[in-house]
Formats: structure tokens, C-alpha cells, sequence
């Protein structure tokens, strides 16, 4: 791992996608934020906003996040977003959008390191865009988990080692240790 030229990417830890099979997965995340943040390294939030008519509402019937509170990011993470050098919108599953994009390319990062919600769907789907935009991914397998549960987690965990490499997977003690 680039921790020189690296960034933490907290992917869509919002009010909304916390409940109980989520909900252990923010003190993890807040402590690596925490960790990242001594260690002076950049800091992305992204945030997801659903719409009326999206595909998520039309094919997978799923019709939450169209508004805060449940659009907002959880309380224990609002003051280290404010202070991260970027919090992205966004209304797909990727945190690949061109304002994500343009970030990137002006710091020069290689090396992004993803933990959040969901880990089967944003945070995969984030890690195997920066794999495609032919940057280094790394999932932080404690520090991500799945509204859907354990089994929804795991099953993202062994697509992520199929799409970037078993290799990816990393703990939050391995990121910056």
C-alpha cells in the first residue's frame, strides 16, 4: 500500500443504511478515520441520495434515501466528513463520479483505501471502478458491512477478492501499520 499517495474513501455511512446488522461496523470506521486523520492523509466522504423513479425503486423496489435524515451522514462521523478534503454525492452504487473523478486525477492519488456501507454493493462496486480506472483498491474488510447482514458482507468480501485480489482485503490494523 501507497499510504503517500493514498486516500480513505468512507463510502455512504449514513443514518439510512444503519441498522442492527450494520450498526457495529461505525465505531470501526470511526476510529480508522480517526487514525487516517493523525496520520495527516487525505479523507473522502461520499453520500448517497436515491430518486424517485431510479432503478433502484423500479427493478429492485427499494425506495429509501431520498432525503435527510436518512440521506445524512451518521452523527458520530459529521465533523470528520465537514473536515475531509471532499464529501461526494452521488446517486450510483460507485463513488466514480466525475467529481470523484477530477479529485483524484489532481491529487494524484494510486492508491484508494474503501470502508463503509455497503460491502457488497458501494464499497465493491467503488473498489472494482478504481481497479478499472487502473488504481491500487484496498477493501477494509473490519471496517465495511452490509445492511443486509452478515451473509450479504461475506458475499461481497468473496466477489471483492475475485475482482481486485484476495491480496485487497485488508483489516483497519493493517492501514497505516
Amino acid at each position: 500500500m501507497n499510504v503517500a499517495r493514498a486516500a480513505l474513501v468512507v463510502v455512504d455511512v449514513q443514518n439510512g443504511f444503519i441498522t442492527e446488522r450494520s450498526q457495529h461496523v461505525v465505531p470501526k470506521v470511526l476510529d480508522l478515520v480517526r487514525r487516517w486523520e493523525a496520520a495527516q492523509r487525505p479523507l473522502v466522504f461520499t453520500r448517497y441520495h436515491n430518486y424517485p423513479g431510479s432503478l433502484y425503486e423500479r427493478l429492485i423496489h427499494w425506495s429509501k434515501l431520498h432525503g435527510p435524515p436518512e440521506t445524512d451522514i451518521v452523527p458520530e462521523l459529521i465533523p470528520h466528513a465537514g473536515a475531509a478534503r471532499a464529501l461526494i454525492d452521488k446517486k450510483i452504487y460507485s463513488c466514480f463520479t466525475p467529481d470523484f473523478v477530477s479529485l483524484v486525477q489532481d491529487e494524484g492519488w494510486t492508491d484508494l483505501i474503501f470502508c463503509g456501507i455497503a460491502t457488497e454493493s458501494c464499497v465493491l462496486k467503488s473498489a472494482v471502478d478504481a481497479f478499472e480506472h487502473n488504481l491500487t483498491p484496498w477493501l477494509v474488510t473490519d471496517a465495511s458491512a452490509s445492511h443486509g447482514g452478515q451473509a450479504a458482507h461475506d458475499a461481497g468480501l468473496l466477489v471483492a477478492r475475485r475482482f481486485i485480489g484476495a491480496g485487497q482485503l485488508v483489516t483497519s490494523a493493517d492501514v497505516l501499520f
